[in-house]
């Protein structure tokens, strides 16, 4: 998977595997400050201007959030219990699944956008 249009797809689905990790933590009763979890909002805001957006720096909007919600879930004091399966199964699952899909976002981010970077130097 070279293609830069390829990557910047993963790095949008990625992203949304990470929201919808969050709406698993949520459902699984992890207590969020507002009536909506933030990350939820900020990741589907993100996939979709990843999606959209036409310049090349673009995906990398997808490994800074990638990144900031790795950084917000290795300083939480509940991240690693509910990893573990301490809080329960379904807040388990929904933490490996935002993981997963914050991690994809942050390494598939700096892939497509390297690779769009040297797609538009070439031009």
């Amino acid at each position: 998977m070279r293609s830069a249009a390829a990557l910047r797809w993963v790095t949008v689905g990625a992203l949304v595997v990470g929201a919808c990790g969050i709406g698993l933590l949520w459902a699984g009763g992890v207590k969020f400050p507002v009536a909506v979890p933030p990350g939820i909002v900020i990741l589907l805001v993100g996939a979709v201007f990843v999606a959209a957006a036409p310049w090349w720096w673009v995906p990398v909007v997808g490994a800074v959030l990638g990144a900031f919600v790795t950084v917000g879930f290795l300083l939480s004091p509940t991240g690693l219990d509910n990893l573990t399966g301490h809080a329960g199964v379904t807040v388990m699952v929904g933490q490996v699944v935002q993981l997963t899909g914050v991690l994809g976002a942050l390494v598939f981010g700096v892939l497509a956008t390297r690779a769009r970077y040297v797609t538009a130097v070439r031009r």
